[in-house]
């Protein structure tokens, strides 16, 4: 029997999560993301393009003020709980939420979660949006370059772009994010 799952997320770690835990698991059926954070995001798709065979018509997002009401309709099994950027009291107020509906609640580790590299890893992390990861992340690398090391920055999908259309973007140079268009608020 397909364990039924719900994603509560923010549009960004919640689809890392998906992609590299459920996506492939047939023995798994993720039946919604939860919006919350991301403007306008409710109500749209994660498209089948990501979502993978299994899920040919992509996954809806709701927003996360109807978890109770999608735990009932959609028979959810686990609610896993997907972003940052919250309290521990926020996060204790979701698990109670979902816990008194039913389902169990489940934080992924980073034994799940983390993407294996074969090379040296630097990670740019923070506790909230906003924090400044970017600059960071592009100092790191110029400092890299400076040492003659070839350096690759990696993100999660994130909704600020057709996510249809953009599934991998390379960005070489300024120009690329002129072409690419990775801020243009779209999501199939």
């Amino acid at each position: 029997m397909q364990r039924r799952i719900a994603i509560l997320g923010a549009a960004g770690r919640d689809f890392h999560n998906f992609n590299v835990c459920y996506r492939n698991d047939p023995d798994c059926r993720v039946v919604a993301f939860t919006a919350t954070q991301i403007p306008d995001i409710a109500g749209r798709r994660y498209p089948p393009v990501l979502a993978g065979s299994l899920y040919p018509d992509g996954i809806p997002i709701v927003p996360e003020e109807e978890m109770e009401s999608l735990i009932t309709r959609d028979g959810v099994d686990t609610v896993v709980f997907s972003y940052s950027d919250v309290s521990h009291n926020q996060v204790m107020d979701l698990a109670s939420r979902a816990i008194a509906s039913g389902p169990d609640f489940l934080l992924l580790g980073a034994t799940h979660t983390m993407l294996k590299a074969r090379v040296p890893v630097i990670s740019v992390c923070a506790v909230r949006t906003g924090c400044g990861k970017t600059p960071v992340s592009l100092c790191v690398v110029d400092l890299l370059k400076e040492l003659n090391v070839r350096a690759v920055a990696v993100r999660h999908p994130m909704p600020y772009g057709d996510l249809s259309r953009q599934v991998v973007q390379r960005f070489a140079n300024r120009a690329d994010l002129e072409l690419q268009q990775p801020m243009v608020q779209v999501l199939a």
